[in-house]
């Protein structure tokens, strides 16, 4: 059925798209009022903390299996099951009387979003055929890139004048808009495969990429650490089953995750440059509005954070669509190997700023980090998947979707420590560690070691980028000027 012109791939985009971004923006909008939730619950910051944790590893379980959820099901009931977990998890909590009611609603909104993002990855691909695909996965990256970068503004403008129940009462009309549209024009674009289910591998798939998931997330909440028992124990645990889950897969017939996806040299290349965008963007995404906003660093508002990364955070979603039409033309090497360049150049300067920065200089820095992510991430992303024959599309995606989840995660993690064990690495050499300016200056310090790291990633994705060329099915050997 690949590149079937017979669908209504505006009506199926629209209503896709449409759900997929409320879903994202709504998750990342609600991680910037934890602060306000701890008081109205009266809860403590790692209690709160679990509104983000749970999220991520729910997703992180489901990853995996969303391969074999492809196979299994049809697109419409895939669609309808994604949207109607969505909509009562946001119903759920726009009510929130309490926090375990607004923590039943993070994990309902959690499964229906991590059914929701593949299932667009996989329709998009069946329904486009090659030469097309990079404009309609521009198109998703809008809905990747934009609203999580979207989400603080949106948060701050609703905190600032209304309360955080509108984070979800905004975004619930959006939903059943979109799932009524999905409705009228959703069609099954898959055939259904009845696969066995194999439950050990489901066991050791959710056992071993919830642990790790899990472990890096708690250890990025700053006041836990890498020492925690819990911390190392997950991880530790985590890995462990996720190589029998590897190993297991290896020597099945039909495996829950089929890894053969990695014969393809540039799927490979793909999720290595996936890998390293989602590390730097969950860096930079984490430490910078903590800069701006920390009063040793900019001091800012949310409301004010917010509005300085919202140019940036535009540009990206309007460029995204452009860059895949640009990649469909010219091929992948032409947007990422500039898009990385210019990301680590972004990223060296980010970390000489301090808090005699002046606004317009961060803001113009941003704008720059997010041009050069809008031509690496979906550019590689498409370029692995359209190497891939149709039937490792399903497994194709749940590869990407997971290395994502896991990626952001570990971004996240180590991003914390790194700032943290700046901060005191600093203020254990300063002769006035609680000077105000001395503890601007570690602030400063731990950030610029931050940027550091996520500049070393963006390196390393630049080293991987001198590999890319054209993917095409069973065309490895082919040589390309692309």
């Amino acid at each position: 059925m690949e590149g079937n012109k017979q669908y209504n791939t505006r009506g199926i985009m629209a209503s896709l798209l449409m759900c997929g971004f409320v879903g994202i923006l709504s998750e990342n909008a609600l991680n910037i009022a934890l602060n306000n939730l701890m008081e109205v619950f009266h809860i403590s910051a790692a209690t709160a903390q679990w509104l983000t944790t749970g999220f991520l590893l729910v997703l992180g379980i489901l990853s995996p299996v969303s391969g074999l959820l492809l196979q299994r099901f049809t697109t419409r009931q895939l669609f309808i099951s994604s949207l109607t977990s969505l909509i009562i998890g946001t119903v759920i909590a726009a009510i929130g009387l309490n926090f375990e009611m607004l923590m039943v609603a993070r994990v309902l909104q959690a499964i229906g979003l991590g059914l929701l993002m593949p299932l667009i990855f996989n329709t998009v691909l069946f329904m486009y055929p090659q030469e097309k695909r990079g404009a309609a996965m521009g198109t998703v990256g809008l809905v990747y890139m934009f609203a999580p970068a979207l989400g603080p503004t949106v948060a701050g403008v609703i905190i600032e004048y209304l309360s955080w129940h509108f984070i979800f009462w905004i975004s619930l009309p959006f939903l059943i808009i979109g799932f009524l549209i999905g409705l009228k024009y959703v069609e099954n674009v898959t055939d259904v495969t009845k696969m066995r289910i194999d439950a050990l591998s489901v066991l050791l798939s959710t056992i071993g990429f919830g642990g790790i998931v899990f472990g890096f997330s708690t250890a990025g909440e700053g006041s836990v650490g890498w020492a925690s028992p819990a911390v190392i124990t997950s991880i530790t645990v985590g890995v462990i089953a996720l190589i029998l889950f590897i190993l297991r897969q290896i020597f099945m017939k039909q495996p829950l995750l089929n890894l053969r996806v990695f014969k393809h040299p540039m799927y490979i290349v793909g999720v290595i440059m996936v890998v390293a965008s989602m590390m730097v963007f969950m860096s930079t995404m984490i430490i910078l509005p903590m800069y701006l906003q920390n009063k040793n660093g900019l001091g800012l508002s949310t409301l004010e954070a917010g509005l300085m990364l919202l140019p940036g955070s535009a540009l990206n979603g309007i460029l995204s669509p452009r860059m895949g039409s640009w990649y469909d033309k010219y091929g992948p090497k032409r947007l990422v190997l500039p898009g990385i360049m210019i990301m680590a150049l972004m990223l060296w300067f980010f970390s000489s700023i301090s808090t005699s920065s002046s606004v317009t200089l961060i803001v113009m820095l941003h704008i720059g980090l997010m041009i050069g992510s809008s031509m690496v991430l979906m550019p590689a992303q498409t370029n692995g998947l359209n190497q891939l024959p149709p039937e490792l599309y399903p497994h194709g995606t749940a590869v990407m979707s997971t290395v994502q989840q896991v990626a952001g995660a570990i971004g996240t993690a180590v991003s914390i420590s790194i700032l943290s064990g700046g901060i005191s690495g600093y203020l254990k050499d300063s002769t006035m560690p609680n000077q105000s300016k001395e503890l601007a200056k570690a602030m400063t310090f731990g950030s610029h070691n931050v940027f550091l790291f996520a500049m070393v990633i963006s390196l390393i994705g630049l080293v991987t980028a001198f590999f890319i060329r054209r993917g095409r099915v069973n065309q490895e050997e082919i040589p390309s000027t692309n």
